[in-house]
């Protein structure tokens, strides 16, 4: 007869359906074991999925209890343990916030609003605003789940701090309701203005409110949301003309060094980004984008000429070894230590080093330098994700951009 080692003998190779059908005591006495394996615990965990046996409660609810247990493992049981009352004074507990655990935080408040608590709205409302969508989702179904227990007006007066991450689940759940949510188009909060115009669904009722949109931002969001639903690009530019063609100005950003980072990222730039770099990208002629082999060829043969010995190119993925991004790698020099960056999104070349040699033989050829001031300018406005973080990037980053 099997037992519990012989169904998860090692981690990756679990028998699934033996260990559900295993004897449930048994079960959870390894999933509350310190001593077994963490992988084993969690598929212990997944086993126990509606069968939890009551004498065995108390010791798994001691193992979510133990900050110093594995935190995937308290994660598992959390979501097993869920409903029971009686960690609720635990799961309200202030220390609860600094849990370190990885998406324990969320599994907290994810239990709180199934037990129906409504102190948990606020941290609910910051979590349906986040960047990242599996706690948006986590966010949005706690309140929702807290609306279907009490009501949207229960929910509602809970969400009166003003911050933004409040105004935005005020906006959903009035969208919910059937309400109307288009003047949260003019909020002063990109995050907020863009949560409403996703929620649009009428261009009858938006190109209403264009006539008569209070702000110059709302009338730029009205516009981009009235594009993503019919896709007119000459009513968008027209907007675009009638406002006088606003844009976000950035001292020391030229126009062709803005027209290439214009339709790389504007058109997927994050939710608190200003409008006017939405509607710019839909409003303007992207660049002709660069013969990339011909590129590195003029590259590599202006290095040569110059005695630089070169490297053959390596896109940024092959020589970070991971990922991707928008430039080429050449690697140059007697031991090849020293390395050239050549942008995709242009003639743009530059380095960490700012090697005159490699510069000269570069310019030669016909690519921009893309020297230490210029790389430094920080195009503000226009959030972009890389590495966790959705803040402005300069140049230099935006022109030779990797992310793993």
């Amino acid at each position: 007869m099997p037992n519990i080692k012989t169904l998860t003998p090692e981690a990756g190779r679990i028998d699934t359906a033996g260990l559900r059908a295993h004897d449930a005591d048994r079960v959870a006495r390894c999933a509350a074991d310190p001593a077994q394996p963490w992988w084993r615990r969690l598929a212990c965990a997944d086993a126990l999925t509606g069968r939890v046996p009551q004498a065995r409660v108390g010791e798994l609810l001691a193992c979510v209890r133990d900050t110093g247990d594995t935190g995937s493992v308290r994660k598992a049981l959390l979501g097993l343990l869920a409903d029971r009352v009686e960690l609720l004074p635990w799961l309200r507990h202030e220390d609860r916030r600094n849990e370190e655990a990885y998406g324990m935080k969320e599994e907290v408040l994810r239990a709180r609003a199934g037990l129906g608590d409504l102190t948990a709205v606020a941290e609910l409302a910051t979590l349906a605003f986040s960047h990242w969508q599996s706690r948006r989702e986590t966010g949005g179904a706690g309140l929702d789940a807290l609306v279907d227990r009490y009501g949207a007006e229960a929910v509602l007066a809970e969400l009166a701090g003003g911050r933004p991450e409040d105004r935005a689940a005020v906006v959903r759940l009035c969208d919910a309701r059937g309400e109307d949510v288009i003047d949260a188009l003019a909020d002063p909060d990109p995050g907020v203005a863009h949560c409403a115009q996703s929620l649009l669904t009428g261009p009858d009722r938006i190109r209403a409110y264009l006539d008569g949109a209070p702000t110059t931002d709302a009338a730029l969001w009205a516009a981009y949301a009235l594009h993503r639903l019919t896709g007119d690009a000459a009513r968008t530019r027209a907007v675009y003309e009638s406002l006088g063609r606003p844009r976000v100005e950035v001292a020391g950003l030229d126009e062709e060094l803005r027209r290439v980072i214009v339709h790389e990222y504007a058109d997927e730039c994050e939710k608190q980004s200003d409008p006017r770099w939405r509607i710019e990208v839909l409003c303007t002629e992207p660049p002709q984008p660069p013969d990339e082999e011909r590129q590195l060829a003029l590259a590599t043969a202006a290095l040569a000429a110059a005695g630089l010995a070169p490297r053959t190119p390596l896109s940024c993925g092959e020589a970070n070894r991971q990922g991707g991004g928008t430039y080429h790698v050449i690697g140059y020099g007697e031991d090849g230590g020293s390395e050239v960056f050549i942008s995709t999104l242009g003639p743009f070349a530059g380095d960490h080093e700012d090697d005159p040699a490699a510069r000269a033989a570069l310019e030669g050829a016909g690519f921009r330098w893309i020297d230490g001031p210029t790389g430094a300018v920080r195009v503000t406005g226009l959030g972009v994700y890389y590495f966790g973080a959705r803040e402005p990037l300069d140049v230099s980053t935006l022109l030779f951009y990797w992310q793993d």
